[in-house]
């Protein structure tokens, strides 16, 4: 099945027609045609099986004949990520981490970052990617960059984790430390780590400190780890 993202349709519509440039990919590049069906999601946990009834390459349009809604997942994963010196590392995560199945992003700025800004327009679209071709049905939340203090004084009720790599802190491994079933938020720190002064501050603000194992992991590398592992703990039997 091809999946197609368009988040402004609902349970109540009963046509849609797709932008521009969804209509060009569905008639000149699929060669679809009226009468053939496809299936489409709002990023909401909705998928639409429709059917098109105008199939001109600006102007794709299609009946709706069945709506269904997907159960959420039994977990809430929220991921902190420090942005990478390069942009198509953090994209590669963002990609990875949406085929995987996340809910939740938010770019961190820490001590030690490089980028301190980032392209969010850029990343909307990489997720958007991912979600089709993975055939997920809820979009992640993309949060806008936030620093670590910021980020560190909101409002975290679910289970709150810092991965970082000074030794002298004992740390128990994330996969001992996730429960099934239960929400959580982990900061995954840039290139050279989360700063001492950051490291305290999480830890006195009641943050848990955790490995991801023995390998030093790259920030995009080490942020796909935790939301592996969280799927995996999460994972239907």
């Amino acid at each position: 099945m091809q999946l197609f993202f368009h988040p402004e349709v609902t349970e109540d519509h009963k046509e849609v027609r797709f932008s521009r440039e969804e209509s060009k990919h569905i008639v000149k590049v699929l060669r679809k045609r009226e009468g053939d069906r496809l299936h489409l999601t709002n990023g909401k946990g909705w998928i639409f099986e429709t059917e098109i009834t105008l199939a001109e390459a600006n102007n794709c349009t299609a009946r709706i004949l069945k709506t269904e809604k997907e159960a959420p997942a039994s977990y809430h994963l929220h991921l902190a990520v420090a942005p990478t010196k390069m942009n198509d590392r953090y994209e590669w995560f963002l990609e990875k981490a949406t085929e995987i199945g996340i809910q939740e992003i938010t770019p961190v700025i820490c001590d030690h970052s490089e980028r301190k800004v980032v392209k969010s327009e850029r990343f909307q679209r990489v997720i958007q990617s991912a979600l089709k071709q993975s055939l997920h049905t809820r979009f992640p939340v993309l949060h806008e960059p936030i620093s670590f203090k910021d980020f560190i004084e909101k409002d975290h009720p679910e289970a709150r984790f810092i991965a970082h790599c000074e030794d002298s802190i004992p740390r128990r491994l994330l996969s001992g430390s996730l429960k099934k079933g239960i929400s959580a938020t982990i900061l995954i720190g840039p290139e050279g780590d989360f700063s001492p002064e950051e490291i305290r501050m999480a830890l006195e603000a009641g943050w848990k400190p955790v490995s991801l194992g023995n390998s030093r992991l790259r920030t995009e590398t080490a942020a796909v780890v935790a939301c592996h592992t969280a799927a995996l703990i999460n994972e239907e039997e």
